[in-house]
């Protein structure tokens, strides 16, 4: 009974981190292009102001990657307990 309540509990966290990592991947690719804009525009303007934009839009697209990456690291984590819980599921059913 407490491992089909883990697994349940589990694979709800599972499906939320897979939805939030959603997010994060397309926050990520709107940032990478703010990057890549800002950096442009500092390259041609090549002004104070314009480097400090590149820098904070460069910042935030570092943030977002780490955090995206970090929502993997945390669903892989929660799959390879969830494989764990799955087969000890499957060892307890086979020793009935």
């Amino acid at each position: 009974m407490l491992v089909e309540r883990r697994l349940r509990r589990v694979g709800r966290r599972i499906a939320a981190l897979r939805e939030e990592l959603r997010v994060a991947e397309e926050q990520a690719h709107h940032f990478a292009e703010v990057s890549d804009d800002t950096r442009i525009r500092s390259l041609v303007s090549e002004t104070p102001l314009a480097d400090q934009e590149h820098r904070e839009a460069a910042r935030t697209t570092t943030a977002m990657e780490r955090h995206r990456n970090d929502l993997r690291d945390q669903i892989s984590r929660l799959e390879a307990e969830q494989d764990d819980l799955l087969d000890r599921l499957s060892a307890r059913d086979r020793g009935r």
